[in-house]
């Protein structure tokens, strides 16, 4: 079991049993997956495992290895950046993800400001959906554009 997951239904957060079509469909409202394909969104709602977060955890820590990603259905995030400057995120926002595709440590800590629902991917399903599915790929690729810009 991951760690991120165990951690949180050992808080008593129940984990949200997943269901593709529903996510997916959700998926395809925020403008990263606007124009992707049904198949793809689907695929990658069945890659992941839906989780409700209370406001104040702590989804990733800076200077951790990278093993998980998410995408946000609801709520929002603060990242605190290392030099000092916090960002703020909210749904059909994707996180995590840049540190797995790089092979580093996290640059940044995620907190969720708050009540959040998002969409859970270990580090293996990031790389496989970059691999494998256009939409995420390219959901990918647009986020980190906007970041470096």
């Amino acid at each position: 079991m991951n760690p991120t997951n165990k951690a949180l239904r050992s808080q008593g957060i129940p984990k949200v049993n997943a269901d593709a079509a529903r996510i997916a469909s959700r998926l395809g409202t925020f403008p990263l997956f606007a124009d992707a394909e049904r198949g793809d969104l689907v695929a990658i709602a069945a890659s992941g495992v839906e989780l409700n977060v209370p406001a104040g955890w702590s989804l990733i820590w800076a200077k951790t290895p990278a093993d998980k990603a998410y995408v946000i259905l609801e709520g929002e995030v603060d990242i605190k950046l290392e030099s000092g400057k916090t960002v703020r995120l909210g749904a059909g926002d994707v996180i995590g993800e840049k540190a797995i595709l790089e092979h580093s440590l996290r640059s940044a800590t995620v907190v969720a400001a708050t009540p959040l629902v998002v969409l859970h991917f270990t580090a293996d399903a990031v790389t496989s959906l970059y691999a494998d599915v256009p939409a995420f790929r390219t959901a990918i690729d647009t986020t980190l554009a906007k970041r470096v810009a």
